[in-house]
This record gives structure tokens, C-alpha cells and sequence, in this order.
């Protein structure tokens, strides 16, 4: 219960600390490039690398998509109201590879670990409530096009879209209690766009982004249970905002020879 209630808390604050950290860094990256003009530009050619690399973390909300099956409407369920999805927080921490194609297209790879936490809330006639909570972790692997505008002096906004396919690596089928938890697929696939801003830096290249994942497989288990009764499927959606930072070995040789 212990630790129930610690990771509950960490999830609640975790979105605060990382949308908390994106604004202020956002904030202090921007006045510093200002106080470098005018005449600075910072990477001038970066973006013409064929290859750089990166890290992002992120926060983000997520929620099931719920659609009933016919028998929610059996006599056997007669006394659950209703099975609504909950909004809960969550993180992200990843990689990213980044393939220059064109002058204004990319693609880009982002190895990512996305700790979740999705749940439903079953409502019942006689006024009482469940919620059962699921915390899965996925590795994901967001494969995205990125097309970029024309860049003006340190700054440029870009378009990404992609598909994200994604394994659980946490809270596996064998690991529970069928009868006892609303269970879910192993594998994942959404669908990924989202729009963000290049801010360049004398050393590196920091990114504001903001993403929405639209879940396109079902992923609520075949094996039926008195948690799934009543549900055909269940969908993924969320709500990402990340901060990138992308820098590349060039770019460090280049810095070192100043000194």
C-alpha cells in the first residue's frame, strides 16, 4: 500500500516537474540565444548533418478509448451504470536519431521508455464506484517525418508525424492474476503528430514539442474477465509535451578547436 501510495504521488508531481522544467528551460534558452545577437547564429549547419543525435524526456496525460460491446446491455450487467476512462500522468525518457533527407525533411527514430498509468472507472446503479488502475511501461519506437521551416536566425518550427510502434515490458500477462485485473496486449501501435520549435544553441539544439498519440490497435486482452465484460475495445490516446536536446560529434570538434 506503501508503495502504491509513493508511486501514486511521484505520477501526480512527475507531469508538474517536467511541464514545470520545459517552460523555465524554454524561458532561459530563448533570453540567452537573444543576448547572443545580433550577428550570432548559433549552428549554421547543423540541420545539413546526414546524421545527429539526441535525447528528449517528457510528461505526458493518457487515457483508454472505450467502446461497449453488446453485452453491456446484457441482464448479467445490469447493475454496473457505467465504465468511463480516467485521465492519469506519465513520463517518457528516450533517444533520438535523426536522418537528414531534403532541406526541409528529416526522419527520425526515438528509442523511448513510457511509464503509463491508465484506468477505468466502473460506476454502478446503487451509487458505488471501482477504479482499476493499470501502470504498464512500453518501449516505444517512433519512427517520425520532420518537416521543418525555413529557419530565422536561431529559431525554427517544425511538423512531425509518424507511427509509433510499442512492446509492454512491465505489468506482462504471466506476471498476473487473469481473473483479477483488467488485462491488456503486449503490443501497441498509435499514430503520432505534433508540431515544436528548433531554439539553436552554441553547443546544441533545444526543442519544445508538443505530440498527440492516437491509438489504432485494440488492446484489451481476448481473454474475457468480469473487468472486460461489457468492453470490445480499448484504445490508447495521449497527450505529450517534450523537450529534445540534439547535438551531434561535429558540432563538439568544432567548439573544441576555439580553445
Amino acid at each position: 500500500m506503501q508503495t502504491s501510495y509513493i508511486w501514486h504521488k511521484f505520477n501526480i508531481y512527475s507531469y508538474k516537474v517536467v511541464l514545470t522544467f520545459v517552460i523555465g528551460a524554454s524561458c532561459f534558452i530563448t533570453t540567452e540565444s537573444r543576448a547572443q545577437l545580433p550577428g550570432g547564429i548559433n549552428l549554421p549547419n547543423f540541420d545539413e548533418q546526414t546524421v545527429h543525435y539526441g535525447f528528449l524526456i517528457g510528461g505526458h496525460t493518457s487515457r483508454f478509448r472505450l467502446k461497449y460491446s453488446d453485452a453491456f446491455t446484457a441482464p448479467a450487467l445490469d447493475s454496473v451504470h457505467s465504465i468511463l476512462p480516467t485521465q492519469k500522468f506519465g513520463f517518457k525518457i528516450g533517444f533520438i536519431v535523426n536522418l537528414h533527407l531534403f532541406q526541409y525533411l528529416d526522419v527520425r527514430v526515438a528509442p523511448t521508455f513510457s511509464f503509463y498509468q491508465l484506468g477505468l472507472d466502473y460506476r454502478y446503479d446503487n451509487g458505488s464506484e471501482f477504479q482499476e488502475l493499470r501502470d504498464p511501461t512500453y518501449f516505444e519506437l517512433p519512427i517520425l517525418l520532420k518537416y521543418k521551416s525555413v529557419r530565422r536566425e536561431n529559431r525554427a518550427i517544425y511538423l512531425l508525424a509518424g507511427l509509433t510502434p510499442s512492446i509492454k515490458v512491465s505489468g506482462n500477462k504471466k506476471q498476473e492474476d487473469s481473473s483479477e485485473r483488467l488485462l491488456i496486449e503486449k503490443f501497441n501501435l498509435s499514430l503520432d503528430v505534433g508540431v515544436g520549435l528548433d531554439l539553436f544553441q552554441p553547443l546544441f539544439k533545444f526543442s519544445p514539442e508538443v505530440r498527440y498519440s492516437f491509438g489504432l490497435l485494440n488492446v484489451l486482452d481476448a481473454e474475457e474477465n468480469d473487468f472486460s465484460a461489457g468492453i470490445e475495445s480499448l484504445n490508447i490516446h495521449s497527450f505529450t509535451i517534450y523537450v529534445t536536446f540534439e547535438g551531434g560529434p561535429s558540432t563538439f570538434r568544432k567548439k573544441a578547436r576555439k580553445y
